[in-house]
């Protein structure tokens, strides 16, 4: 199929998915492509490699991965400090406490740019990408993984207990609404 006749498949599914609405599909699978170039890396690292799957991943690794899986989608999708990384995507909107800040995907520039931009810019959606970069790092670096992870959790840890301090100082001073950047 060539070029030309993708991208006229794309465009009649998009108007008939999508009519009233702009939805870049062509650049979803252009996403979905780079999500499986993803897996198809690991795969064959693992077997470049040599290094045997676990046949069930421990607890303490989910619990440790989620946890980190959590902090660095919010570091990389929601922190002032990374915004530069989204720019490209994105347009700053507001501050939204904590060191975080709201940004609208920029709707000028191709499909796959704005994909980008939603995907940079959503910490659901970027959890994804990050869960199986560090699955697939306990399988070839786990030490190094299970080190990064610990400083991610350890950091997501330290979040709760600020925003928590922060609402107790308020109470303590009768104050209504929490500001865990203090």
């Amino acid at each position: 199929m060539g070029e030309r006749s993708f991208r006229d498949k794309v465009s009649r599914l998009r108007q008939a998915y999508a009519p009233h609405e702009h939805r870049p599909l062509g650049g979803y699978l252009v996403a979905m492509g780079g999500y499986a170039g993803l897996l198809g890396t690991l795969a064959t690292a693992v077997k470049l490699t040599g290094r045997p799957l676990p046949s069930r991943p421990s607890t303490a690794d989910i619990v440790l991965v989620s946890i980190a899986t959590h902090k660095l989608s919010r570091v990389l999708s929601k922190d002032a400090v990374t915004s530069p990384i989204r720019a490209p995507f994105t347009q700053y909107d507001k501050p939204i406490g904590s060191g975080e800040v709201m940004e609208q995907v920029r709707d000028q520039g191709s499909g796959t740019r704005h994909a980008i931009g939603e995907l940079l810019s959503c910490p659901f959606c970027l959890a994804v990408w990050i869960a199986t970069g560090l699955t697939g790092g306990l399988v070839l670096a786990p030490r190094l993984t299970r080190l990064a992870a610990t400083a991610l959790t350890a950091v997501a840890a330290s979040d709760f207990l600020q925003m928590a301090y922060a609402m107790a100082q308020q109470a303590a001073q009768g104050q209504a609404k929490p500001d865990a950047s203090d």
